[in-house]
């Protein structure tokens, strides 16, 4: 999602940078829930006997191959990011599953997300510089006078890494591009 030229612009180091900038931008698109970026992905999810499917990691330029509990249809029309089918998208009246691999997200990352792709990039850097990956990351207090230690003892105020995004990131994030509701993930 960002490059090292885009470390580079904002006067980063990009030494060793290339694991930092594929583990953040991986936590980045969790954390929205679809891919952003443009390419070609498989999605599974639920099927109903309704007409219209809503497809996940809007926009979606093109639809490859759709099929119900693994029978391949081709009888479907995408209509503003959804999938119509007379028949709707299931054999019965029972759920199915869907399996759809379609070409989509955006061709050129938004500049604020390059942004704070680097800017995570940047801190997980700095930690590993300090040290930061081999400690236990949940100092909370330090004094130096009668020298003193203070550790969050709570495992909820704990983040599992340093690259880890806040609630109101991964929220804005999940907002913005949409989830891929009603879909189990993305191949």
């Amino acid at each position: 999602m960002a490059t090292t030229a885009d470390l580079e612009a904002r006067k980063m180091s990009t030494d060793g940078a290339a694991a930092f900038l594929t583990a953040v931008s991986a936590a980045v698109r969790d954390a929205a829930g679809v891919p952003i970026t443009r390419g070609t992905f498989t999605f599974d999810g639920g099927g109903t006997p309704e007409q219209y499917l809503t497809l996940p990691a809007q926009p979606i330029v093109s639809v490859d191959a759709a099929a119900i509990d693994g029978v391949s249809v081709t009888d479907y029309k995408l209509i503003d990011g959804r999938l119509w089918r007379r028949l709707g998208w299931s054999h019965s009246c029972e759920p199915s599953v869907i399996t759809v691999t379609q070409t989509c997200g955006l061709e050129t990352v938004p500049a604020d997300i390059v942004d704070l792709v680097c800017s995570l990039v940047g801190l997980a850097m700095a930690n590993a510089e300090d040290g930061g990956y081999s400690s236990r990351g949940d100092l909370t207090q330090l004094r130096i006078d009668d020298y003193s230690e203070g550790y969050n003892s709570s495992a909820s105020g704990r983040l599992a890494g340093v690259i880890e995004l806040p609630d109101a990131t991964r929220n804005r994030l999940r907002a913005r591009f949409g989830s891929a509701a009603g879909f189990v993930g993305f191949r």
